[in-house]
């Protein structure tokens, strides 16, 4: 767990550390594959990449994908797709072809799933995608993607993307699926606010429990998750290391 004063200061360090992930892992001419985070919390992240890294990062050799997506047009103010597009993809040299975001013009969000898993396994070998890096949120609930408290999609095992109902709105979404989220070789989690501070001292220090705290249940295959996290949000966790 690496603690920050405040977001701000969050998002540059943990931008620093993607570009020399990036910049290590591209050396040799290989891709780089990215899971992209929703909600609020990425946003001053994708901005810092975007203006302070434009340069340093090799575009051509980026690829990036989408953890989760709420089920409304590109173009909605809710979308993961247009966050990105606006933090991110309207000011950096990244190929159009690089960029594979969730569909979301299907009728039915389950046929707009299985497009997604056929997506990603034309770029990645069976029998699980292995992204070089997936960057998470977490909410107030433990939620993570849209993998929610209680959701039938925590158990499953078989299939890489599927579409869920969420308790929030918009609250048709489709997201990665757990072993999907596990077999990546490295994991961000980004957790900033009060508001966060239960949720994290459950996902750090309670048995691990996808059904109550589905953050909890995400183990990367590479080890352990990597969590930059700002004071406020660490409130709990700290006194809880404090007192043993």
């Amino acid at each position: 767990m690496r603690v920050y004063p405040d977001l701000g200061t969050l998002s540059r360090e943990c931008a620093r550390a993607i570009v020399s992930a990036i910049t290590e892992h591209t050396r040799g001419g290989d891709r780089f594959t990215v899971g992209l985070a929703g909600g609020g919390t990425p946003r001053a992240l994708y901005r810092i990449l975007a203006t302070e890294h434009r340069n340093s990062i090799p575009w051509s050799q980026v690829h990036l994908f989408w953890g989760d997506e709420r089920y409304v047009p590109h173009d909605d103010p809710r979308s993961n797709y247009r966050l990105v597009q606006d933090s991110l993809l309207g000011d950096v040299p990244i190929p159009h072809e690089n960029v594979h975001p969730m569909p979301t013009d299907f009728p039915e969000p389950g046929d707009a799933a299985r497009a997604y898993e056929r997506e990603l396994k034309t770029r990645f070998s069976a029998p699980w995608p292995r992204m070089d890096l997936v960057l998470l949120g977490m909410g107030g609930d433990g939620h993570t993607a849209s993998l929610f408290p209680g959701s039938p999609a925590l158990g499953e095992q078989a299939r890489w993307v599927v579409d869920v109902r969420a308790p929030v709105d918009p609250p048709v979404r489709l997201t990665l699926t757990l072993p999907v989220l596990n077999h990546a070789a490295t994991i961000f989690f980004l957790v900033a606010g009060a508001e966060k501070a239960d949720a994290l001292r459950r996902a750090l220090t309670g048995l691990p429990d996808p059904l109550a705290c589905p953050a909890a249940a995400v183990r990367p295959a590479g080890g352990r998750p990597v969590w930059w996290v700002d004071e406020p949000a660490a409130t709990l966790i700290r006194s809880e290391i404090d007192a043993h």
